[in-house]
């Protein structure tokens, strides 16, 4: 099986996400993309995250309707920092046979190299930043630019800080999130 990886906190998740999954499904003809939630990334200790469970509610209503995508709680079981190399191992310990693709912001890229086991992370998987105009190979470290890919999406605006801030303002979120998401952000009254 050709199966996806796209991790984030998703606090929350936004259609930006979606449509940025869809895209990788088709370019990379995956069976399926799994959003895995990170408990605490390790670039994110010491920010105020939304519960696990809320962040996980929420994605799985993001994603109910596309068969393609599936939730994961991998990490969020996991004692936090979240390491994208343990997933990865442990997903590959479950199922051997999987290619696995690793999906990053391209923002990441800059970083990448500071993640933990960054060099057995790319023999685990395949990694594929995600690219959105105008895109730019200049911040990419030399020793990435010949092994990562890239999926390129349209420029969409969108981030989960502006919707949590939106919603503390008392701004709508409408067209930014699913319907699902926005009815479970209210009924729960979180970002308030």
């Amino acid at each position: 099986m050709r199966l996806g990886i796209f991790g984030g906190t998703f606090d929350p998740p936004h259609i930006a996400h979606l449509i940025a999954g869809e895209r990788c499904v088709e370019t990379y003809a995956l069976d399926q993309l799994l959003f895995v939630p990170a408990h605490i990334p390790p670039h994110k200790q010491g920010h105020a995250l939304t519960s696990a469970e809320h962040r996980l509610a929420m994605l799985q209503l993001a994603i109910q309707n596309n068969e393609r995508f599936a939730a994961s709680d991998l990490e969020l079981r996991r004692p936090p920092p979240s390491y994208m190399i343990d997933t990865l191992r442990e997903l590959k310990q479950s199922n051997p046979a999987d290619e696995l693709y690793l999906f990053i912001g391209f923002d990441q890229l800059e970083i990448f190299t500071s993640w933990r086991k960054y060099e057995a992370l790319m023999e685990e998987a395949n990694v594929i930043a995600i690219a959105r105009p105008p895109f730019d190979r200049k911040p990419i470290p030399k020793e990435l630019q010949e092994k990562v890919q890239f999926c390129h999406i349209p420029l969409l605006e969108i981030s989960s800080t502006d919707i949590r801030k939106r919603v503390r303002n008392g701004k709508s979120i409408r067209y930014l999130v699913p319907d699902r998401v926005g009815l479970y952000i209210e009924e729960q009254g979180l970002y308030r």
